[in-house]
């Protein structure tokens, strides 16, 4: 080995302790990728939900490129110590020269550590929602919901966010703490329907679109949310009942998983459609105008 390292400084030029650094690195880079491939072939043999299969590459990556980094200085610097003081005056130049990309890791760090979000949540930050699908060094990427679509729904877009958006911009998590959504839906009725009738309707209704939650989830649920002092009294659905200016308006509220809104509101209002219709007592509320005739005839016409 010693020859050819002789006979290769000969004939370049370079150092034979260059040569031999650098064959120490190639190396070191050929082991620790080895390594990584056989142990995350293993984890993804045994572990089949993809969500912990990314979060196993993730860690798989990023301890090999600090493994990595630390053999590789070792390797060139010849120790510790040297080490140390380089990565002191770089981390200084770096803030001052790189302050964007070093906020930006900083940024990371806050998503590993806290954990405000994390792969799988739906997020919205600076009006952009979506769901998170990957969170790297620098940025974290969201599959775009809602914008033209008029619903909770994906355009087909990714949106990429720099993470030290993270300490200038407040974020909102659907998924944190309560891992559902309150969801609601309007009917206003005329001051003629039957509203009690029509409030059996939509309590039915709500009743079948929403999150069936068994006693032992609901037990769950509430552990869940006093992690994070969420409380709430019931979590069944309630009919509200209020008078508006052309009519009763009957407001459902419901539980709602994040990804089943358009969904359940869609079969709501069919089964309301449905069951109006075939009601002679309920009329849907809308703005009208009434004119008044001689001999105290009236007649109702919708507004323009």
């Amino acid at each position: 080995m010693q020859k050819i390292i002789y006979w290769i400084e000969e004939n370049t030029g370079i150092s034979a302790e260059i040569l031999e650094n650098l064959l120490l690195s190639v190396a070191v880079v050929l082991v620790l990728w080895l390594l990584s491939h056989i142990f995350l072939k293993i984890i993804f043999k045994n572990q089949l939900d993809l969500r912990r299969q990314y979060w196993w590459r993730k860690v798989t990556n990023y301890t090999v490129m600090l493994l990595g980094f630390l053999l590789l200085a070792n390797i060139w610097f010849k120790g510790f110590q040297p080490i140390a003081t380089f990565l002191g005056l770089l981390s200084a130049g770096l803030v001052l020269a790189l302050k964007e990309p070093v906020l930006n890791m900083a940024g990371w760090l806050l998503i590993i550590w806290k954990r405000p979000f994390r792969v799988g949540d739906r997020i919205e930050i600076e009006g952009q929602i979506g769901d998170v699908i990957d969170i790297r060094l620098f940025q974290f990427s969201l599959n775009e919901v809602h914008a033209w679509v008029d619903a909770d729904q994906t355009t087909g877009r990714v949106v990429h966010v720099p993470n030290g958006k993270l300490f200038t911009t407040p974020q909102v998590n659907y998924n944190y703490g309560f891992p559902f959504l309150w969801h609601e839906i309007s009917v206003n009725i005329t001051f003629e329907s039957n509203w009690k009738k029509a409030k059996s309707i939509l309590s039915a209704s709500a009743g079948r679109h929403g999150e069936q939650l068994s006693k032992e989830s609901e037990e769950q649920l509430r552990r869940l949310s006093q992690r994070h002092l969420i409380f709430y009294e019931s979590l069944a659905p309630k009919i509200y009942t209020k008078v508006v200016e052309n009519g009763v308006r009957l407001t459902m509220r419901y539980l709602c998983s994040v990804g089943r809104r358009r969904e359940s509101e869609h079969l709501v209002w069919e089964e309301i459609l449905d069951a109006f219709m075939a009601s002679d007592d309920i009329r849907f509320a809308y703005p009208t105008m009434r004119f008044y005739q001689p001999g105290g005839t009236a007649t109702t016409q919708p507004m323009p």
